[in-house]
């Protein structure tokens, strides 16, 4: 059988640089889970003693916190500032971005419409930038019956797809005085969601590779899955079934930007050395 990866996949900018950041400040602790793949948190842990806590207020005068590559509410970040506690910043730029635009955009008198999901960390921060506040959206639908005012501007979760992005964009276009449209996703994203489509065209079976409460691996799964229906989300190579290679000859892999390569290679060995005999 042959076993193809996607010409973009795993690691993005962000990710690099959260890792090299947690990996530079030992003994430091992150404010939530710094990305989401626990087998990498794990290795943080071990190799570097960088711990995790939930709560921002179990920081104390002195120590470090480092902010996860998905940001954290503005107020939370001035209550660690405004309690002694040293911010180590390892949010994503891709990130900064469109909590920057939120709080623009909000104070100049625009309605702000973020398209993503409201209980993932990357929103919750973005929100919290929206000085007048923000609605959070997944559809058109949540959309019909908000009292909007005539100026809007929209962002988007940098893990988004572009197409699903466009379709809340071309619904408010025609019904707004203005609307204001940032490209928040980013490039990563584009080219791993771009590269997934190609390869999953060509399989007959597909493996995409992150955690399970990974934005942007399940995107490239929801995106794999409609070219090829055996489609297979996977955190290791421990969730692998043999089965599922019975009478297959094009297996394709993909990674979420959270993935390590030590992961992805683990997987691609496992199936060459339990299905290629």
């Amino acid at each position: 059988m042959k076993i193809e990866l996607a010409e973009n996949y795993g690691f993005c900018f962000g990710v690099k640089r959260a890792i090299k950041i947690a990996e530079e400040n030992v003994n430091a602790s992150t404010y939530g889970a710094l990305i989401h793949n626990s087998k990498e948190i794990e290795r943080l842990e071990k190799d570097f003693k960088v711990g995790l806590t939930d709560n921002h207020k179990s920081f104390k005068a002195g120590e470090k916190a480092i902010v996860r590559t998905h940001g954290i509410p503005k107020n939370e970040l001035q209550e660690l500032r405004d309690t002694k506690v040293e911010v180590v910043d390892a949010t994503c730029p891709y990130v900064t971005k469109p909590q920057q635009i939120c709080q623009e955009m909000s104070e100049e008198g625009y309605d702000i419409i973020i398209f993503g999901d409201e209980a993932h960390p990357e929103i919750k921060g973005v929100k919290s930038y929206a000085t007048y506040g923000a609605r959070v959206v997944t559809s058109t639908k949540d959309i019909e019956d908000l009292k909007l005012k005539d100026k809007i501007a929209l962002v988007a979760q940098t893990t988004r797809k572009v197409e699903d992005y466009m379709e809340i964009a071309n619904y408010l276009i025609p019904r707004y005085k203005e609307v204001r449209v940032f490209n928040t996703i980013c490039n990563a994203t584009f080219e791993n969601q771009e590269a997934v489509k190609k390869i999953s065209t060509k399989a007959d079976v597909m493996i995409i590779i992150g955690g399970k409460n990974s934005s942007n691996t399940k995107q490239l799964f929801s995106i794999s899955r409609d070219n090829c229906h055996n489609s297979y989300h996977i955190e290791d190579e421990k969730d692998l079934n043999i089965e599922w290679f019975r009478d297959k000859s094009f297996c394709g892999v993909s990674a979420g930007a959270s993935t390590p390569d030590w992961i992805i290679q683990n997987v691609v060995n496992f199936i060459e050395d339990n299905v290629n005999k």
